[in-house]
C-alpha cells in the first residue's frame, strides 16, 4: 500500500488575504510538527490550489484509523496551542474528514494532487466502491504515481470552527486522491470519475492542488 498508514485526516480551509502570511507561518513552523509528533501519526502533506477550493489543504496519515479517535488525539484538540486558537479563529470553508484508506493503489507520491469529493448514496456504498476499486488503477496513466480512496467517518468528521449541533450533511464523503508527478497529468485520470455516467452524479466537488512541503515522523527531532 502507497499511502501510509490506514487512517488519514484531511482538512482543507480558506484564510483571507490579511492572515495568510501568518497562517503559513504557523502551520509551516508548529501545526504540522505538533500533529505529526502525536503518537500513531505518520506524516503529513501541506498543498496549495492550482485549481480548486478551499485553496489550501492538508493530509495527515496515521497508522490506524482508531488513532484518529485515540484518547491522546482528542486532548490535542481540547488543548490547541494560542497560536493555533488564533489561527483556527481566521479559517473559512474550513473541511475536515476522518477517513479511513479503504483502497490504495500504485507505488509512492506526487508532487501533484487530483482530489474529487463523492457523496454516496443511502445503501450504495458497496457497489460504488467497486466501482472506483476498478478505475483506481494508475498502471495505464502516465504521470500518475498512485490513487486512493479515502472514507469519512460521519460521526468524527466535523469542521472544528462550527457549531457542534449544526448540520453537516457533507459528514460521509469520500475522496479519491490522485497522486501525480505534474498538474497537467491529473485532468486525464480525474476524467474516469467526473466523466464516468455511474459516479459522476456523486461527485461533489473536484481540485488539483500542488504540493507544498511533507513531515515524516522520521523527519521530527529526538523526543
Amino acid at each position: 500500500m502507497p499511502m501510509a498508514g490506514k487512517g488519514m485526516l484531511l482538512t482543507s480551509m480558506n484564510v483571507d488575504a490579511a492572515h495568510e502570511t501568518e497562517f503559513n507561518r504557523w502551520y509551516d513552523r508548529e501545526h504540522l510538527e505538533e500533529r505529526v509528533a502525536i503518537p500513531g501519526f505518520l506524516e503529513a502533506r501541506r498543498y496549495v490550489a492550482h485549481s480548486g477550493n478551499p485553496k489550501y489543504l492538508s493530509l495527515y496519515s496515521t497508522e490506524t484509523f482508531e488513532v484518529l479517535d485515540s484518547p491522546t488525539y482528542r486532548t490535542a484538540l481540547a488543548n490547541q496551542t494560542t497560536w493555533s486558537k488564533a489561527n483556527i479563529a481566521n479559517f473559512k470553508d474550513m473541511i475536515r474528514g476522518v477517513s479511513r484508506i479503504t483502497i490504495s493503489r500504485g507505488t509512492g507520491r506526487g508532487a501533484a494532487l487530483g482530489i474529487i469529493r463523492l457523496r454516496p448514496s443511502a445503501g450504495g456504498h458497496d457497489k460504488l466502491r467497486t466501482a472506483l476499486r476498478n478505475q483506481l488503477d494508475p498502471a495505464q496513466l502516465d504521470g500518475i504515481i498512485s490513487m486512493h480512496l479515502l472514507e469519512n467517518d460521519p460521526a468524527l468528521s466535523r469542521p472544528i470552527t462550527d457549531d457542534p449541533s449544526a448540520p453537516n450533511p457533507g459528514a460521509g464523503d469520500w475522496f479519491v486522491l490522485i497522486d501525480a508527478t505534474d498538474v497537467s497529468v491529473i485532468p486525464a485520470a480525474a476524467a474516469r470519475f467526473n466523466d464516468n455516467a455511474a459516479i459522476k452524479p456523486l461527485v461533489v466537488t473536484s481540485g488539483v492542488y500542488r504540493l507544498m512541503w511533507d513531515l515524516a515522523k522520521s523527519d521530527l527531532p529526538p523526543a
